[in-house]
């Protein structure tokens, strides 16, 4: 994948209450709007692996092409360290199949890249075990994966190895050639790490990157005892690209400096500033859209032909 942009479909699927586009329409919606490739939810109302057999994906890879959508990311859903209280269902190897067929779909699909979660920290067990779990399980996923040719892309949501230097760290541990990073600024950026550093350092391990944009909303509770307020953890609102406070300038400029060539995907992935509807959407998207347009632009990365 070239530094091309992608718009991923879990902005138009109506999970958080927003207009909703099934997947044929999706792809229809990014390539009137101008993206150059598209991020597929891997999970119903979209692309589950359930539902699309032989000929759906040929149908599926027939409107992409159609569309002229020449790059794909295919986005999983997993956590490895899910139902640790019961050691005796073989979860780790319910997922591992689950992301190798994921890998199957985007061979299918003409992709070669799929993105994928650590785990959330359960209580069910210590941290460095955990740590262990999810490194065993991305290096079997991986060299599974490369029978197809797709590289398993990590990216920063979940709880283990969320932090930069974590993230860095587990690609390092996995160890596998097609095993990288998706490496996103909204968690460093509300981590309050340095942007900058951050960025330079995952870069050359970076397949990908993932762009929302949020303000931070204040929030307290009222203890009467005191007649005063005491300070909770603020509220994050979703906004346009360029009303946020990531410097996504900075990042993908970062990004760039230390030998990232991948792609940039835009999601609408909470509720939006404005509402849900197919308007807003639209607007949210383009806005990223002209941003992206307009950083190449003047970084002098244009995507290839």
């Amino acid at each position: 994948m070239s530094f091309s942009a992608l718009l991923h479909s879990v902005s138009y699927a109506g999970l958080w209450g927003q207009a909703q586009l099934s997947l044929d329409s999706f792809i229809d919606k990014a390539a009137d709007l101008g993206f150059e490739g598209v991020m597929l939810m891997a999970k119903r109302p979209h692309l589950s692996v359930l539902d699309y057999g032989p000929s759906e994906r040929a149908q599926v890879r027939k409107h992409l092409e159609k569309r002229k959508l020449r790059d794909l990311c295919i986005a999983g859903y997993n956590n490895f360290t899910g139902d640790l209280e019961h050691g005796d269902i073989p979860h780790r190897e319910i997922q591992v199949h689950y992301i190798t067929e994921l890998a199957r779909l985007t061979h299918d699909l003409g992709g070669s890249l799929v993105r994928i979660f650590t785990g959330y920290e359960n209580p069910a067990g210590g941290y460095h075990a955990q740590w262990n779990l999810i490194v065993a399980a991305l290096k079997e996923c991986s060299k599974r994966a490369s029978e197809f040719g797709v590289t398993i892309g990590v990216q920063n949501h979940h709880d283990i190895a969320v932090g930069y230097e974590s993230q860095y760290d587990l690609i390092q541990a996995v160890g596998e050639p097609n095993c990288k990073a998706l490496f996103d600024a909204w968690s460093p950026a509300l981590h309050g790490e340095d942007l900058d550093a951050a960025a330079r350092k995952l870069a050359p391990v970076t397949a990908h990157t993932t762009i929302a944009s949020y303000q931070k909303r204040p929030r307290y509770h009222y203890d009467p005892a005191v007649v005063n307020y005491t300070a909770l953890t603020p509220h994050v609102q979703a906004v346009p690209i360029d009303e946020g406070f990531i410097d996504y300038h900075k990042f993908l400029s970062a990004l760039r400096a230390g030998g990232f060539r991948g792609s940039v995907a835009y999601e609408m992935c909470s509720p939006l500033l404005g509402g849900g509807s197919m308007e807003n959407l639209d607007r949210y998207a383009t806005r990223f859209l002209e941003f992206f347009h307009e950083f190449r632009e003047r970084s002098g990365s244009v995507a290839a032909d």
